[in-house]
């Protein structure tokens, strides 16, 4: 009984050392998925590293964003905890972007190359800017084109004077995309928007707005008369296409034509003053020596219909009929 015993304790060490590597062979091979997590499961959620372990790497990026309003107001005087995590509030938890920075559904990105979804960038920016002008926002042109705020906006660094615009001006942002317009803006009779002395945000809010264009009013007449009070009236004799729409005569950007006109006088009076029993019959197309009004006679160079109709926008005046002086 004594030997068998001795014997039994002899050969414990030995066995210790194999049922060791069992244990270990049963968790890895054969029990897998009790070890490991299964295939295709949702990796762990993200944690924030902070501000320093960004700027470890984006060193550049951490120097431009220190002169922005968004460094002061996350750095300075955050508002809640989300601020306090200055890049990551934007960008979203980093841990899982420090593992693998060629990981773009890692981190929300705000360029068109990294491909986060227009929608979640800007719903990070709207988490934020909500109201005011952008309470419009949602259907508005810009946003059904798929626009994201950081096509106009560069939040890293300070390009412009306000706005952190992702160029130096406002008009210069815009012409990124409206091309049509730089070129109207450099025509003969324009708006003084190149001389610096007005925006495209004094007529429009890129943000949203209750009509097509995107005006900061119900209507074209009501945004000309911000400026132009003087052609607002009342009157006691109106001119139907003035109160219908200014852009009836002008056209809103530029012109080649004075006060920009959509063409030269009298032959923008002719579109609708053509049969009447007055001298402008000689300005018709039957009258003109080259048989069309394009082909204008040398007779009507320098002279309008407004050398006597000068009160064309209306007129208060009881002999203002005709819109007479």
């Amino acid at each position: 009984m004594t030997s068998s015993r001795n014997a039994s304790l002899t050969w414990w060490p030995l066995r210790a050392p194999w049922r060791v590597a069992a244990a270990l062979w049963l968790a890895l091979v054969v029990s897998p998925a009790v070890a490991q997590p299964a295939a295709g499961a949702p990796p762990p959620p993200a944690t924030y590293v902070g501000e320093k372990a960004c700027t470890n790497c984006h060193a550049k990026e951490g120097q431009n964003f220190a002169h922005t309003r968004h460094f002061k107001a996350f750095r300075l005087n955050p508002r809640n905890a989300q601020e306090q995590q200055v890049c990551e509030a934007c960008h979203g938890p980093g841990s899982r972007h420090v593992q693998n920075a060629t990981d773009h559904g890692a981190l929300i990105g705000f360029t068109r190359e990294w491909g986060t979804p227009v929608s979640v960038q800007n719903n990070q920016c709207l988490g934020c800017h909500q109201g005011g002008q952008r309470i419009r926002w949602a259907g508005s042109v810009h946003e059904r084109v798929d626009l994201a705020c950081s096509d106009c906006h560069n939040p890293m660094g300070k390009a412009s004077a306000t706005g952190l615009l992702r160029k130096p001006s406002i008009s210069e942002t815009c012409y990124s995309c409206h091309q049509q317009q730089r070129a109207d803006f450099r025509k003969r009779s324009h708006m003084p928007l190149p001389e610096g002395k007005m925006s495209c945000e004094d007529c429009h809010n890129p943000h949203g707005s209750s009509t097509a264009p995107l005006l900061k009013a119900n209507s074209t007449n009501e945004l000309c008369y911000t400026c132009h009070a003087e052609k607002r009236g009342p009157y006691l004799w109106e001119h139907a296409p003035v109160r219908e729409n200014c852009l009836n005569c002008h056209t809103p950007h530029g012109s080649n034509h004075d006060k920009l006109l959509v063409v030269s006088r009298p032959v923008l009076c002719q579109q609708c003053h053509s049969s009447t029993r007055h001298p402008n019959d000689l300005f018709t197309a039957q009258q003109l020596p080259g048989g069309a009004v394009e082909n204008i006679n040398e007779r009507l160079l320098a002279r309008s219909c407004q050398n006597c109709h000068t009160q064309i926008h209306g007129s208060n005046s009881p002999n203002g009929v005709r819109f007479h002086r």
